[in-house]
């Protein structure tokens, strides 16, 4: 889900600087683009954690959006890096698309009225404003990806649906950012636990919370001096990367990947530095590369 009032918003990893990741890809000998898959790229919210990727060429993505006017501001905004299509990524069966009054809650799956009950103002955010048939596709089906990197998830439930549908084209994915809910705002939709345990069969691993979102739970509303104590655990983005224990086996190239999203996306440096520890080891890199990587950054403060 996207559409979110700032105080929502408890926390949030921040990409680096494009100088910094520009002298890491010198380190790393000039690697391929980072193949970045993003499912639900309504652009609602600020740039996405990959921007610093795309805006200095060590990325590309293809990002899917069925809503048409999503589509269009997405299209719009296009860098020479990115390009969006309209399918609705699923199981491949045709299925119906509730669009919500905040788009941010549109969904194939049908809101919760109960639950959504229990939080404020998401009733009438997520009210059903219009119903579409639409078809959808599997990620293994669509020819326009020639493998994925990174995997991005902003699909209000439809995450098992997409990563069944897609073992093929993650058999080398290094890293996922997905919206996992707490809450289940929709019927039948699946929560952390169900796309947990998906990820963890197709080889991945939770590293970190990209952001974690709480709301006032109803009839707290935003303006009440406790407001900041009636907050209910709603959803996050969590990151996830290949088994780490499994580095020995990685080609270069997914290490050289993961270090580029580490270091740009979420300031992931002690992954980055295990990746170019790999990478050394192997004699793919010269021994002075940890110290020469440790010199491109500065230590968060304590």
């Amino acid at each position: 889900m996207t559409h979110r009032p700032r105080p929502a918003l408890e926390e949030q990893r921040t990409a680096s600087d494009p100088g910094s990741l520009r002298a890491l890809a010198a380190l790393l000998d000039d690697p391929m683009p980072v193949r970045i898959v993003d499912v639900g790229a309504n652009p609602i919210d600020d740039q996405p954690q990959y921007a610093t990727l795309l805006s200095t060429g060590l990325g590309r993505v293809v990002g899917f959006e069925p809503q048409h006017d999503a589509l269009a501001r997405l299209r719009q905004l296009a860098g020479p890096h990115e390009t969006y299509l309209p399918y609705a990524v699923g199981d491949g069966a045709p299925h119906e698309l509730r669009i919500c009054a905040s788009d941010g809650f549109s969904s194939l799956f049908e809101p919760d009225a109960a639950q959504l009950e229990l939080l404020t103002d998401f009733p009438k955010l997520a009210q059903v404003v219009q119903r579409e048939q639409v078809p959808t596709v599997r990620l293994d089906d669509i020819t326009e990806i020639d493998g994925v990197d990174l995997l991005k998830m902003d699909v209000q439930g439809g995450e098992l649906a997409i990563l069944d549908g897609g073992e093929e084209q993650l058999r080398d994915c290094v890293a996922v950012q997905t919206e996992v809910g707490f809450h289940r705002l929709y019927e039948g939709a699946p929560t952390f636990g169900d796309v947990d345990r998906k990820l963890r069969d197709l080889g991945l691993r939770p590293a970190a919370f990209v952001s974690v979102r709480t709301w006032p739970l109803a009839p707290t509303q935003w303006a009440d001096p406790w407001e900041s104590d009636a907050r209910q655990l709603v959803e996050a983005d969590v990151l996830y990367v290949r088994d780490l224990t499994s580095m020995a086996q990685w080609t270069p190239g997914q290490l050289k990947s993961l270090a580029l999203i580490a270091h740009s996306s979420y300031r992931a440096v002690g992954l980055a530095l295990r990746c170019l520890d790999q990478l050394t080891r192997a004699g793919d890199m010269p021994k002075d590369a940890l110290m020469a990587y440790r010199s491109l950054t500065t230590p968060s403060p304590r």
